[in-house]
């Protein structure tokens, strides 16, 4: 493992340098997949070994490849222009196959999106691409294979919803692992609900599990186009035991845990750090408060308890609070939602809303667990989601 660098430019650098090798721009003949592909994309290696996986082989890729081979003119926006096909291609199929799918599996998208970033880096077009550019392409490689071009609500709907889930994350304890908020977001994508007289469409996105896409601002660019448009966004993850809405997201970083391309950020419970937006550091308050419809949201039949969980952690210990003036010249250390990549959504998306949308419902849903791939779990888990999304019209102003 490596630690997120805290210097900008030497990240900067180090980006660079990785670029250059991992893109075979140095000419060697026999580039090997550490040189060319970054760790997610080197467990490709592995798919033989994911249980239960479909490992049918999205039509992206081909299309990629002959996308590509049609390219009469190298440069970033003709590589872009591909891209942009093939990543929309990929998305659409994986929340198709979501709607026949009895297991409710995420993971297809996520290992098939890892093969098609190996695709476009094995071929000569990207490889002739200058590093910046280079970036440009997977940077647009993973928005829209995301859902981000596909977000179209139905004009017939009274209320818009707009939810995030997660890639699947800790692999290398567990190469099997599904994510049931990626399973949510696929399922409920492009479906309408009914509830207490009241339609909603739904669209999704599922987002990465990656400090560098953070900082670099990939939530900030998904979600703040909708801010001023839908009427309620709900961001998803994999959490503890049942359900938790997590009231108190906080500003810093102090999980100790890698993300999926094993980065660790150095922060931990006694030194917590502040994420960054595009090269400087967040800026916002210690804690935000989130707005969602608790009291229906909690109405949802199911499994699972759903709690309004205000539990939080400062430089001066745990924390129960009833409301922010409570944590007044607090430092935070981990929102309700933990010190990782969870909290930081709910932290981020509350900051947009904030910032331009005061009064729109916004927050963070976490999971119950579930160990590698379980797909009644998942399925309970998807059905009282979507019952949480049902009750919340009786409360959406619309």
């Amino acid at each position: 493992m490596y630690r997120l660098p805290r210097n900008r430019a030497n990240q900067c650098l180090i980006v660079f340098f990785h670029l250059i090798i991992s893109s075979n721009l140095l000419g060697a003949e026999n580039t090997t997949d550490k040189q060319m592909f970054d760790v997610e994309e080197q467990r490709v290696a592995q798919l033989d070994q994911v249980e239960r996986l479909d490992k049918s082989q999205s039509k992206a890729i081909s299309e990629l490849e002959r996308l590509l081979s049609q390219t009469k003119r190298y440069g970033v926006q003709s590589v872009s222009s591909a891209i942009r096909t093939s990543a929309q291609t990929l998305w659409s199929e994986a929340v198709d196959k979501m709607v026949s799918d009895a297991l409710s599996d995420d993971r297809w998208l996520y290992w098939q999106r890892l093969m098609l970033r190996r695709a476009l880096k094995q071929s000569v077009i990207f490889q002739s691409l200058y590093p910046a550019d280079q970036l440009a392409v997977l940077w647009e490689l993973e928005l829209v294979s995301r859902g981000r071009d596909d977000i179209t609500f139905d004009d017939s709907a009274d209320i818009k919803i707009l939810i995030t889930g997660f890639d699947p994350f800790f692999l290398d304890r567990n190469i099997s692992q599904s994510n049931p908020s990626g399973a949510a977001a696929l399922t409920l994508d492009n479906q309408m609900i009914t509830f207490a007289n009241k339609r909603a469409s739904i669209q999704a996105l599922v987002v990465p599990v990656r400090f560098a896409d953070f900082d670099q601002g990939m939530i900030e660019t998904l979600l703040k186009p909708y801010l001023k448009s839908v009427d309620m966004i709900a961001t998803i993850s994999m959490g503890r035991s049942d359900f938790d809405l997590e009231r108190f997201p906080g500003l810093r970083r102090s999980a100790v845990a890698p993300d999926n391309l094993n980065v660790l950020t150095g922060a931990n419970k006694q030194s917590p750090i502040t994420p960054e937006l595009n090269g400087s550091p967040l800026t916002g308050p210690e804690f935000v408060e989130f707005s969602l419809p608790v009291s229906a949201m909690q109405k949802a039949a199911g499994r699972f308890k759903i709690n309004d969980n205000h539990n939080v952690t400062t430089l001066n210990g745990e924390r129960q609070p009833d409301n922010l003036a409570q944590l007044a010249d607090e430092i935070a250390v981990s929102g309700a939602g933990g010190g990782y990549l969870s909290n930081e959504i709910s932290y981020r998306s509350i900051r947009l809303r904030d910032q331009l949308n005061p009064t729109l419902p916004v927050g963070h849903i976490h999971t119950p667990r579930i160990t590698a791939f379980s797909p009644k779990d998942t399925r309970d888990i998807i059905a009282q989601i979507k019952g949480m999304l049902e009750q919340s019209l009786t409360e959406i102003k619309q």
